[in-house]
């Protein structure tokens, strides 16, 4: 028997049906996990994704005014929030995440 041949409008019909199968979410980041006394005091003590932990977060930070009104990409530390950056007084949004999540533990 001879091989069929595939046409070009089959060749994009497969290659559309292949575009539209999507691939289940970064289940890393949509894994809860357990935060500790000093980050639980801000975003509460149930077992979240590090989406919700970094929503709650920033929430905190704008509803107590903690960014840096000269420089917004810096966070002013109150006392809660000392606590989850190591006791500093101003950290960087990217060094703050990178504090959050020492205070993470898989759930």
């Amino acid at each position: 028997m001879a091989e069929k041949k595939t046409t070009k409008t089959e060749k994009k019909t497969t290659n559309t049906e292949k575009k539209t199968t999507k691939k289940a979410g970064n289940s890393g980041f949509m894994a809860p996990v357990q935060p500790d006394d000093a980050l639980a005091a801000i975003v509460g003590k149930e077992p979240l994704p590090r989406t919700e932990i970094t929503k709650k977060v920033w929430e905190y930070i704008k509803k107590h005014d903690l960014q840096d009104a000269d420089n917004r990409r810096m966070i002013n530390a109150d006392d809660k929030m000392k606590k989850v950056l190591d006791g500093k007084d101003q950290v960087s949004m990217f060094e703050m995440t990178k504090l959050v999540n020492g205070h993470l533990k898989k759930g």
